[in-house]
C-alpha cells in the first residue's frame, strides 16, 4: 500500500468509527506494527493518490473488514491533526455483510467494546477515550 501524501507531507487517514447501538468495533494492531503496535484502533488506512477520502474508507473497510459501507457524503465527525498524518474519523452506523478480520497481518483481532469496556483498553489515540465515549453516548457525532 502506498501512503498517500497530504500537506506538509503528511499521511493522508481514513478510519471508521463503527457503531452498533451502544458498541464500537476497534481492530487491535499487530505488535509487529511499525507504527501504533499492540493497540486497539479504528479500521482504516491511508487515502491513495488521487482517490477521495469516502472512497479511501470504503475500500478499506472492505479489504480489513469483508463489509462495504457506502463512501460517506458528510463531514468526518472528527479530525485529528499530527506532524505525520492528518486523520479524519467518519461514523459509520450502517453496513452490509459481518465484520471479519481480513487483515490479520495488521489486525491479530477484531471487537465490539461498549463505552464501560474503553476505559480498560490501550487506544492508539490520546484524544479517542473522551470522543468514542461521548459517540457511544450520543454526543459528539
Amino acid at each position: 500500500m502506498s501512503i498517500a501524501s497530504g500537506s506538509a507531507g503528511r499521511a493522508r487517514i481514513v478510519t471508521a468509527f463503527i457503531r452498533d447501538g451502544g458498541r464500537v468495533l476497534l481492530c487491535h494492531r499487530s505488535p509487529h506494527r511499525l507504527r501504533f503496535p499492540d493497540v486497539w484502533d479504528l479500521p482504516g488506512g491511508h487515502v491513495e493518490p488521487g482517490e477521495p477520502p469516502g472512497v479511501a474508507l470504503a475500500r478499506e473497510v472492505r479489504e480489513e473488514l469483508g463489509i462495504v459501507v457506502a463512501p460517506p457524503a458528510g463531514e468526518p465527525m472528527h479530525e485529528i491533526h499530527a506532524d505525520a498524518f492528518h486523520m479524519r474519523i467518519w461514523l459509520i452506523e450502517n453496513w452490509d455483510g459481518s465484520p471479519a478480520n481480513l487483515a490479520p497481518d495488521e489486525h491479530d483481532a477484531i471487537g465490539w467494546f461498549s463505552k464501560d469496556e474503553l476505559g480498560g483498553l490501550l487506544l492508539a489515540h490520546d484524544s479517542y477515550l473522551a470522543r468514542f465515549t461521548g459517540a457511544l453516548s450520543g454526543q459528539g457525532t
